[in-house]
């Protein structure tokens, strides 16, 4: 299964994750589009992103979520209605809605557009054995 290593120390909060991010998904740099947000703090920062944990597979009423051959948690548009229940309980805060642009729900999916675009090295797809 592919990850994303976060290694926030060499993060300089530039924001070319994001922005490669929503280009890439939403074919517009909007940080608000990014299916990985990064939250500038003084003396840190913070990277919010899906780490394919699936806790909100088990809480979706319509089984919208599953796990691709990949072992990467996906939102089945065709049987998402909407109802932001995987918003509410990610344990990682890494589901994310925007009405404005698409009905369902969206997370990261390890596609590695940002870690490419990351300048500093600061996020890394890995290869992990597979867990379900």
């Amino acid at each position: 299964m592919k990850v994303l290593q976060l290694r926030t120390e060499k993060c300089v909060q530039c924001g070319e994750c994001m922005s490669a991010c929503s280009k890439a998904w939403f074919k517009e740099d909007s940080p608000a589009l990014s299916r990985i947000k990064v939250e500038n703090k003084a003396t840190y920062s913070n990277i919010n992103v899906c780490n394919q944990c699936g806790a909100c597979i088990e809480v979706c009423p319509t089984k919208a979520l599953e796990r691709d051959a990949n072992g990467i948690v996906q939102v089945r548009k065709d049987k998402c209605t909407s109802c932001l229940m995987c918003v509410g309980f990610c344990p990682s805060a890494s589901m994310f809605f925007n009405g404005t642009k698409q009905t369902e729900p969206f997370k990261c999916i390890s596609c590695g557009i940002c870690a490419r675009a990351c300048p500093t090295g600061a996020l890394e797809l890995l290869t992990t054995p597979e867990s379900k």
